[in-house]
């Protein structure tokens, strides 16, 4: 269970009336989303980035069930809860909110970002949203460092270490 926190949002709409106060106060929203599984440092610095791209940060989680259907059954290593908390307690991330579907496109077409922004292990062309976000009047941001982290090498190098 997640605990309480004025960070992290269950409901989209509760989390749509935030977002809409902090544009009222002349925020610029910047979206991002993934996994997130076992938080490593290219998260850190991809989210870091995508936060300078605007002034209000929120972050989609992908659900355990999302996560499972595209990754495979012994994944996510880490239950939403609990990625959305270690997220949401990031200085940089502004609100958390966690999604079943396998895109954000329901999330991007609620919260109509001015930025969505992705890691380097995406394009403009390659990433599937890219489209509906500029119809909707946003663009996009490729941030963050060159892809050399993830949570599957650490699951790699966590297994070898086991094997040893």
């Amino acid at each position: 269970m997640i605990p309480s926190t004025a960070k992290i949002f269950r409901d989209h709409g509760l989390l749509l009336a935030a977002v809409t106060k902090q544009r009222r106060e002349g925020h610029v929203l910047v979206f991002s989303n993934g996994t997130f599984d076992l938080l490593h440092v290219g998260h850190v610095r991809s989210l870091e980035d995508a936060k300078s791209k605007g002034s209000l940060l929120v972050v989609g989680v992908n659900s355990d069930r999302s996560v499972r259907a595209y990754k495979g059954a012994n994944r996510p290593v880490v239950p939403e809860d609990e990625r959305a908390e270690l997220l949401a307690a990031l200085e940089c991330v502004d609100f958390v909110t966690i999604f079943d579907e396998a895109t954000p496109e329901k999330l991007l077409r609620l919260l109509r970002p001015e930025v969505h922004a992705k890691g380097r292990d995406y394009t403009e062309a390659t990433l599937p949203e890219a489209e509906l976000v500029r119809s909707l009047g946003g663009r996009i941001e490729i941030v963050g460092d060159p892809k050399d982290h993830s949570a599957s090498d650490l699951l790699k190098r966590i297994a070898k270490l086991s094997n040893s």
